[in-house]
């Protein structure tokens, strides 16, 4: 991949992302799930928008979820994590943000994860 097509995917990225996010914003009711891929981990965060604060996050950086593959298996894994996470802060519901991302593969089953641990969306 050339240097203009990486920067042509990126720049496409970011404008998905600030599509989505004008129409979606987190509450103190509903806050707001947010997933980022880098090229080696994954990093979930529920957030206030409100109050502009994380309630909760997970990555796999974090000793107990480090042997998690970049598969859609240990995507799965973090995604029920950070729901168990989020409702031992009793948050229930929340928004999901994609985060420019296509919706499938990894952020699907980070989803879908969640929704397992008990979160609706």
């Amino acid at each position: 991949m050339s240097v203009k097509e990486r920067d042509d995917k990126l720049r496409k990225r970011g404008k998905r992302k600030l599509s989505v996010r004008r129409l979606i914003s987190g509450t103190a009711e509903r806050p707001r799930m947010t997933v980022y891929r880098s090229n080696l981990n994954f990093y979930v965060q529920v957030v206030d928008d409100s109050v502009g604060n994380t309630l909760v996050s997970a990555s796999t950086l974090e000793k107990p979820l480090k042997g998690l593959g970049r598969n859609i298996e240990g995507a799965g894994k973090l995604g029920e994590e950070i729901g168990k996470r989020a409702m031992e802060k009793g948050i229930t519901s929340i928004v999901f943000d994609r985060n420019g991302y296509q919706y499938h593969g990894i952020v699907k089953a980070i989803a879908d994860g969640a929704r397992k641990a008990g979160l609706k969306f």
